[in-house]
This record gives C-alpha cells, structure tokens and sequence, in this order.
C-alpha cells in the first residue's frame, strides 16, 4: 500500500527551516574518516592473507577489514550527493582506493541513485533502487539477499570479460550498460543512455577498474600475489554486498506497487530511520541508518543526519509523522517489512 494518506499534513516546510544550517559538508570529516577506514580496510585485508586461515588474529583481521571496507564502499552514496564541482580531489581519490579494486566505480551509482530521490521515478519501475518488497511475496526479501551471494563473481566478470569484449563488440557495450552497469536491485532495470548526470569519466572509470582487474589476475597467474588474495576479496566483497542487502531492505518500507508517483513527504514516510542499536553504525555506515531523514534532505551531509534527526524530533511543533519513520533497531525494520509483506498477500 502507500504512503499514509495523512502525508499531506507533514510539516516539510518547518522542518526545512531547522535543519538549514546543517546542509554544509565539512572536508576534514570526510577525508579522515576514508582514510582511517582505508587503513584499517586494506591493512587487515593484507593481515588476512599472511596469517593463517581460522587463526585468531586472522578471525580479527577479517573483521576489521571487512566492516572497515564496507564503510569506504558506501561512501559512493554519499560521492553520488555531493554537489556538483566540489571535493573533486576526494571523489578521485576513492575511485582510486576504493571504487577501482572493489569494483564499484562511482560512475555505477551516478544518475541510477539520482532517478531513486526524482518526485517522478521513485517507488516506480524505472526506479531500479526499489522494489515493493512489503506489497509483494515474502519470499523475494530472502531471495534478494541470497542473490549477494554471487554479485561478487558479476562484478569480476562485467569488468574482467565483459568489459574488453565489449569494447570490440558494440551492442555488448549497451548491453553492458544498460544491464550491468548499476548498483540496483532490480534485475529487470535497464539503464538508460549515459547522460550529464552519469559524470564526465564514466568512460576512463570502466578502464582504470578493467586495468586493475587484469592485473590482479595476471599478478596470481604468475605467482607473484597469492592465490589466497582472491579468496579473502571474494570473501570480504560479499560480506559487504550481503550487509549492504539487509541495510537496504531495512531502508525503505516498500509499499508502493510500481505505479504510483509519491511527494516528498510519501517518500519519508516510506523510508526508514533506525534510531537504535549499538550496531547501527556498523550496518548502515556513513549516516545511512537515518535514511528516511535523508530522503527528506538529500544534500545533507551525512555527519550531519543524527544532529537533523535529534533537532526535528526536540523541536517540530508536531513531530508523530516525523516519528512514523523511526524503527528501533534492524531486526525492527525487516520484521515490519516483512509483515507488511504477508499482510499484503493475505489481502490479495
């Protein structure tokens, strides 16, 4: 079903007001948390691979590297909000670090993500971020998590075959394109073609995460990386494609069946705010546990979306519909979703 009826009655304009002041990122935030996460990323990554499988501190390593990546790899959404012309330096630098060798450039995340926060496409069929997971069978939530299970392989095989081949074969570049060229969980979505708001480099970004891909698996074909390498990057990418996959179904309530544009208050009171937890922050990085309060304020940068959301709750003349989007923790979020999801099909 959709959005409360009663959205009409949400206070944007007030809660515009309150937060104006927090819509400035600050650089060094930025900057100091991708480089200790890039430190801890791929310097426990490195511990993995040396240390013996299972031992304790290889256990420890794992952890750390994985979590610690999987917070450098959603830094894309926040790449993707970032105004236009400003940090270039930044988003460079992650594409370098981190969007090249995980195989995620930012130019798969460019444009799809901006369709998803458009007043027209989202909740709709050429919103390939959304699915009506809570109005259709249950049975799709479990299947789109296990689906992670094998993104990992695509991803190696869109850019170390697909890519070169596609090169040389035209209609294997649009296809490449348009069906493996986006971060999106709708396998039926079709991007459409590369427009300003692709980005200027989407060309040399394909490139440069070809040109490391090829040479990491020429670097374990000649024995010079270890084998072992290739097992702990398909380990750690799916760890974070599986922890990506439940922190976008606790994301979103998913209740518009594809046909129904939404205002900019349907979309909050469809989203999600995970307001509890100690491990929020390791499940939903880089302010993405308050992911209904950034579908309200998209340019917010995400140091700032806990101050928002703490301001809107302290000061809104009426803040029930601002706390219409809060669940308490993930377990929260995805039982809610999911009984959403069976009391849909028992009405069907």
């Amino acid at each position: 079903m959709p959005a409360p009826e009663n959205s009409a009655d949400f206070p944007l304009k007030e809660a515009r007001g309150l937060v104006a002041h927090l819509m400035k990122p600050k650089a060094h935030i930025y900057w100091a948390d991708l480089l200790l996460n890039l430190i801890l990323g791929w310097g426990g990554f490195y511990v993995v691979v040396i240390t013996d499988a299972f031992s304790t501190i290889n256990i420890v390593a794992f952890i750390i590297s994985a979590f610690s990546l999987y917070r450098v790899a959603i830094f894309i959404h926040e790449i993707v909000h970032i105004k236009k012309g400003t940090l270039k330096t930044f988003i460079a630098f992650w594409n370098v670090t981190a969007g090249f060798p995980l195989l995620i450039p930012s130019f798969t995340y460019y444009g799809v993500h901006n369709d998803h926060h458009r007043r027209d496409t989202y909740g709709t069929k050429e919103d390939g971020e959304y699915l009506p997971f809570g109005a259709e069978a249950s049975w799709k939530i479990i299947a789109y998590v296990f689906l992670s299970l094998i993104l990992p392989m695509l991803f190696l095989l869109r850019f170390l075959i697909l890519t070169p081949v596609s090169w040389v074969i035209p209609p294997l570049g649009r296809y490449a394109w348009e069906r493996a060229s986006s971060l999106t969980i709708d396998l039926s979505y079709r991007r459409p073609p590369p427009t300003k708001l692709d980005g200027k480099y989407w060309r040399l970004q394909e490139v440069c995460a070809t040109i490391y891909a090829w040479v990491a698996a020429s670097l374990i074909y000649l024995g010079i990386m270890p084998f072992k390498a290739a097992i702990v990057w398909y380990l750690v990418t799916l760890l974070i494609f599986t922890m990506n996959s439940l922190r976008t179904l606790g994301a979103h309530a998913y209740r518009n069946p594809g046909d129904q544009k939404m205002t900019v208050p349907d979309q909050f009171l469809d989203s999600v705010d995970v307001t509890g937890g100690i491990l929020s922050p390791f499940w939903a990085p880089v302010g993405l546990r308050y992911h209904a309060t950034h579908h309200l304020f998209p340019q917010m940068p995400y140091h700032n979306l806990g101050t928002a959301h703490d301001l809107l709750v302290e000061e809104l003349s009426d803040n029930s519909l601002y706390l219409a989007a809060t669940r308490r923790n993930l377990w929260h979020a995805l039982t809610t979703l999911w009984e959403d999801s069976k009391l849909s099909q028992q009405k069907s």
